[in-house]
């Protein structure tokens, strides 16, 4: 492994001069799991690395009536440990479950997971899903980009040098709110997605026509996909076989996946479209309850 030199600020303020100073050269270190396995392997060659992971300000974990606050360093077991998250933000709770084992769980974060930006992450689709806002830092001060908008390209973000993820906000769910993420994997050895969707939906007061939605995809294209179409198509309609079925083809439509060890492109627009049905229908369930 390369060496590298090791910081450890008591302040975002501090964090954020740390890794503007070296430009682009520095790492900021929260779980790690992903972070020392890419150094490692070559993938990053930081010349230092900020650890962040005991910043106040990014493990924050508030769910009040102004919606829920998820710092970005606050480890996946934290998040399906609550029961009103559970409830209310329950795709949320669905990723944190199944990224890695309960040792990776202990350290790992939904924020690092972000940042990493892999176009198969299984918390980005709840993420997106769920209309969380991502809260960045950096020298010029603060700013908020949409999860959606987050991602750029495979390994890449919306992050300049010297910016830091601080936080996601997520807005408070309406009544007849639910949601759920799903993904399929090859098999358990292979504990990354083939295909994840995460979808957030709103039913009307007689729970029989949704009111609106967010689908989103994962591991179907160069970043995870918000298909808005597909979410926005089912608006006013009968929760029903039809428009359920009507919403997973428009899914479809906006997936580009390539073939890989793990599927090829036929097999992932398949998966993609009976996933989507899948999981709207959890959705629904879980806003009916």
């Amino acid at each position: 492994m390369r060496d590298f030199e090791y910081e450890a600020p008591q302040t975002v303020a501090e964090a954020v001069a740390v890794l503007g100073r070296f430009n682009g050269q520095a790492r900021p270190l929260a779980g790690g799991t992903d972070l020392i396995d890419q150094i490692r392997v070559g993938r990053h060659a930081p010349s230092v690395v900020v650890d962040i992971k005991k910043l106040p300000e990014l493990n924050v974990l508030e769910l009040t009536e102004s919606g829920l606050r998820l710092g970005a360093a606050v480890p996946c077991y934290r998040i399906y440990g609550g029961c009103d998250i559970n409830q209310k933000y329950a795709a949320l709770a669905d990723s944190a479950r199944i990224i890695g084992g309960i040792q990776i769980q202990s350290r790992a974060s939904v924020g690092g997971n972000l940042c990493n930006s892999g176009p198969a992450a299984d918390s980005t689709p709840s993420l997106i899903a769920l209309g969380a806002v991502a809260v960045i830092a950096g020298p010029n001060g603060t700013r908020d980009v949409p999860v959606e908008s987050f991602c750029t390209g495979p390994g890449k973000n919306v992050l300049a040098p010297g910016e830091l993820l601080v936080e996601l906000k997520f807005p408070p769910r309406p009544a007849h709110s639910g949601s759920h993420y799903r993904r399929f994997i090859p098999r358990n050895e292979m504990d990354i997605a083939v295909v994840g969707v995460g979808v957030s939906v709103v039913l009307d007061d007689s729970c029989e026509k949704f009111v609106s939605a967010r689908i989103a995809l994962g591991a179907v294209g160069p970043t995870p996909l918000f298909a808005t179409v597909a979410g926005d198509g089912l608006a006013g309609k009968s929760v029903s076989e039809k428009s359920i079925a009507a919403a997973a083809t428009a899914a479809q439509a906006i997936a580009t996946p390539i073939d890989d060890m793990r599927g090829t492109k036929e097999f992932r627009l398949h998966v993609t479209g009976v996933l989507v049905r899948r999981v709207i229908e959890e959705a629904v369930k879980r806003a009916r309850e």
